[in-house]
């Protein structure tokens, strides 16, 4: 949520803004709807004020008088009530305009209808390191979803069957590996300041209000017949944890590397990924949090470090990828801007996300009311969240980049000890 004086003052700025996200907000119908609340409230705290007063007037009035007090402040108790009622209304409409409005892009943002649009900002690969060399392979590549199925590692049909679109079974080396990437990924971050948190899945929605899912995403998400939903992310119990705190300025950075496990409905996208376990509703992600000073260098400073650890995990995977700078239209309504990782896939003959990197400055923590202490000062925290990694989507390609000529796939060296074997083969 941006702050109303903000808005107020840099209206042109903030409308940009919302045109580059390619949201649909009136400004102008928002300012004035807030010179609407603020004249109603000056009219409610006059008429409390004059009531206030009247009290001690009462008091000290002789009979004649009193009884005229009392009958005027009568019409001005019912003038007040229907204001107040007025109000209410008013703060409705209001709070659920404030809502939509989009956080103001970073000038470094391109612009964009999608994520077609996004700007390619730097290659990797292990053959070429920055050079980014696309790798190259002498045998018809196969698909995750076939390479998978072929091992006995998953089972899409049974998946089907028990979970209903888009379930499945990961088993054998295909539930190992992902045992693997876990141990992996815990011992990355193990010595790296971060806190490990385990956080909840099922999260009330004032969090998903403050980390700017709800309203606009809702048919994107699972919701309980207790009125509570099913996070997508780690994102949201995590900054949901302080908030309605104040945070001492000595504390912060905070930093957080949280688990859980995660559901998407993928509404709209009913057509898209449908064989083999890149766009699934349920699996577990492993999240960086951080909380930061409200200074913008500050944030720009954690976003590319972040960036940079979810980078050196695909290094020591040897995965090739690359990282794209998202446009406008590809941004959510809280982000100042993102980078979206692309890990290469073979089958497909292109690069496909399994990380984003994010900053808001204080939009989240506004809407969570997550403050620190400087000094006399109080002022909103910025937050950032990063990808680790996601799971199973990267076995995806893992498995591609990883295939051989006789069918089998090498276990990537950085998992070997893990998973107790280099490769995975029939029989093996």
């Amino acid at each position: 949520m941006l702050d109303i004086k903000f808005i107020r003052e840099n209206a042109e700025i903030v409308a940009a803004g919302a045109k580059k996200k390619h949201i649909d907000i009136d400004i102008g119908a928002l300012l004035a709807l807030d010179d609407k609340r603020k004249d109603m409230q000056l009219s409610i705290d006059t008429k409390r004020a004059e009531q206030h007063a009247a009290s001690g007037a009462i008091a000290a009035a002789d009979d004649a008088g009193r009884a005229d007090l009392i009958t005027r402040m009568q019409s001005v108790k019912e003038t007040l009530k229907l204001e107040e009622e007025s109000m209410q209304e008013i703060m409705k409409e209001w709070r659920a305009l404030m809502l939509m409005v989009p956080n103001v892009p970073d000038m470094s943002v391109p612009d964009g209808d999608s994520d077609a649009d996004n700007q390619e900002v730097r290659r990797w690969s292990p053959a070429s390191g920055d050079g980014g060399e696309i790798p190259k392979f002498n045998f018809p590549v196969k698909s995750h979803s076939d390479l998978l199925f072929a091992h006995d590692m998953a089972d899409y049909e049974r998946g089907a069957k028990v979970a209903g679109f888009r379930g499945y079974f990961l088993k054998n080396d295909g539930a190992r590996l992902v045992w693997a990437l876990e141990r992996f990924v815990q011992d990355r971050f193990a010595d790296s300041g971060f806190t490990p948190m385990i956080v909840p899945s099922m999260v009330r929605r004032e969090a998903f209000v403050g980390t700017g899912y709800l309203p606009q995403s809702e048919e994107d998400l699972y919701k309980t017949q207790d009125g509570e939903y099913l996070a997508g992310t780690a994102e949201v119990a995590s900054m949901g944890y302080f908030m309605d705190e104040t945070i001492d300025v000595k504390n912060l950075p905070i930093k957080f590397f949280s688990f859980s496990p995660c559901f998407r409905r993928e509404a709209g996208s009913h057509g898209k990924d449908t064989k083999g376990i890149f766009r699934i509703h349920e699996f577990v992600k492993y999240e960086q949090i951080v909380l930061c000073e409200a200074n913008h260098e500050e944030s720009v400073k954690w976003h590319e470090e972040l960036t940079a650890n979810a980078e050196k995990l695909l290094q020591e995977l040897k995965l090739p990828y690359r990282v794209v700078v998202n446009c406008g239209g590809d941004l959510g309504l809280g982000q100042v801007k993102k980078y979206d990782i692309e890990a290469w896939m073979p089958s497909e003959g292109k690069y496909r996300e399994t990380h984003s990197s994010s900053y808001f400055h204080d939009f989240q923590t506004r809407r969570l009311n997550i403050r620190y202490r400087d000094g006399d000062t109080l002022r909103y925290v910025h937050s950032l969240n990063n990808t680790a990694l996601a799971m199973p989507r990267i076995l995806c390609q893992i498995v591609e980049n990883n295939q051989r000529v006789d069918g089998s796939i090498a276990i990537p060296e950085a998992l070997r000890a893990y998973m107790g074997k280099d490769v995975v083969s029939k029989g093996h």
